[in-house]
């Protein structure tokens, strides 16, 4: 006789595998299998790329409680940390980041850079932000009345604001975009995410020390100022440049081109922001974009240091938390209907820009270019339309964060 195993599926059997795989017809909006744990198991263990089983936190109250929590760290060197993946690992192993540090070696070295992305500053670079996106749109309507957005207009827009902002000469500018696409990739090896780092990194502790000499109004100018009064090591200013440059252009390079698609494909929502020129009503428009669009689409990693519980869930300490923020943005108990895209919601609580002291430096910058550029591609090129289907379109769901590689268009 045939012994017959009543005890059902191990817990290993039935976790979830994340990151979930987007719905190729949904590719806006958070994986359905992600939102339906939102809804069944809020806090739920999953299985990640290494095998480790991190906790996973889906709904907006219970984020905010997580990333709120004293005994909830960003130390990625911490045992029980869930990495994205083996690149990002080796690189942040070898050189710590920003975002992957608690206080207050935190606080002390964001401290470094914090005035240059306080609101009135950045608010006094919005002329030179319209003049750059007026000049990549004169230069695309120059050619042909077709071109691909991502490449004449959303990559360069941010990444030439962020040059400037920190003293990169233009020449090198296309030098940091290869090596940011490494970098963002989450199935780049650990010997090709290390030496795209380590690349950034020399170049620019080179350009830090030259700027010790013959100083200018910029970021990086500001920093080598600190070496010279003995209040950081020049490589840490490097490391602290070489994330401001790669952080300061890509998530926002997409979210111009995604916010291009997805208004394209709501054309009564395109036609509140084509109608207005209240500030208002555009800084509405692009809070709800971020929300829906959630370009960190990965999670923010976290591990706990002591034993908490989230969400009634008893989470121990070293054992890892996942902060799915695409989710919590579409959370229904915060955003009633969050699949409707509703440029007139108020959508101010998202969490895309994180919660708590981790939250975005860059986030006033990204603020500001978006309106800007959003408003005026939609202005200047009235008849703008994507040339593909969607099914034709290459989302970026193989990278940290969401986004498009090639957008084709025409007007």
């Amino acid at each position: 006789m045939t012994n017959v195993d009543f005890s059902g599926p191990s817990e290993s059997d039935a976790l979830h595998e994340y990151p979930m795989a987007r719905d190729r017809d949904r590719s806006f909006e958070p994986p359905t299998e992600l939102l339906g744990l939102q809804e069944t198991q809020p806090v739920t263990r999953v299985r990640i790329w290494d095998g480790s089983k991190p906790w996973l936190i889906t709904r907006h109250a219970d984020l905010l409680a997580a990333m709120g929590d004293s005994r909830v760290s960003a130390d990625a060197m911490r045992p029980g940390y869930p990495h994205r993946g083996a690149g990002t690992m080796a690189r942040w192993q070898h050189t710590p980041s920003l975002v992957a540090m608690d206080d207050p070696e935190h606080r002390a070295i964001r401290s470094m850079v914090t005035p240059a992305f306080r609101v009135k500053n950045v608010e006094a670079m919005r002329p030179g932000i319209q003049a750059l996106t007026d000049k990549l749109i004169d230069d695309m309507l120059a050619g042909p009345n077709e071109a691909d957005l991502v490449a004449a207009f959303a990559l360069p827009l941010p990444s030439e604001v962020i040059s400037e902002l920190l003293g990169v000469p233009e020449e090198y500018h296309e030098f940091f975009q290869e090596l940011s696409a490494v970098l963002v990739n989450r199935y780049s090896t650990p010997e090709a995410s290390i030496e795209a780092n380590m690349k950034l990194i020399d170049y620019l502790e080179t350009l830090i020390e030259s700027k010790r000499e013959n100083g200018a109004s910029d970021v990086l100018s500001d920093l080598a100022r600190l070496v010279s009064d003995g209040r950081v090591a020049r490589r840490r200013a490097a490391e602290l440049g070489a994330f401001l440059l790669f952080a300061g252009h890509e998530t926002t390079a997409n979210m111009i081109a995604l916010s291009a698609v997805l208004l394209l494909r709501n054309p009564d929502q395109l036609e509140i922001l084509k109608a207005t020129d209240d500030p208002k009503v555009v800084a509405s428009a692009v809070e709800e974009l971020l929300r829906y669009l959630t370009i960190p689409h990965l999670g923010r990693r976290r591990v706990a240091t002591e034993n908490l519980v989230i969400g009634g869930q008893e989470i121990k300490a070293g054992e890892g938390i996942i902060c799915a923020a695409d989710a919590a943005n579409w959370d229904p108990a915060v955003f009633p209907d969050p699949g409707k895209l509703d440029l007139l919601r108020d959508a101010r609580r998202h969490v895309t820009f994180s919660y708590g002291v981790h939250q975005c430096l860059g986030q006033p910058l990204a603020r500001v270019e978006l309106q800007v550029a959003l408003t005026t591609l939609f202005r200047r090129i009235p008849t703008l339309k994507v040339d593909a289907a969607l099914d034709q379109l290459s989302f970026k769901h193989d990278g940290n964060n969401n986004g498009i590689y090639e957008l084709p268009v025409t007007w």
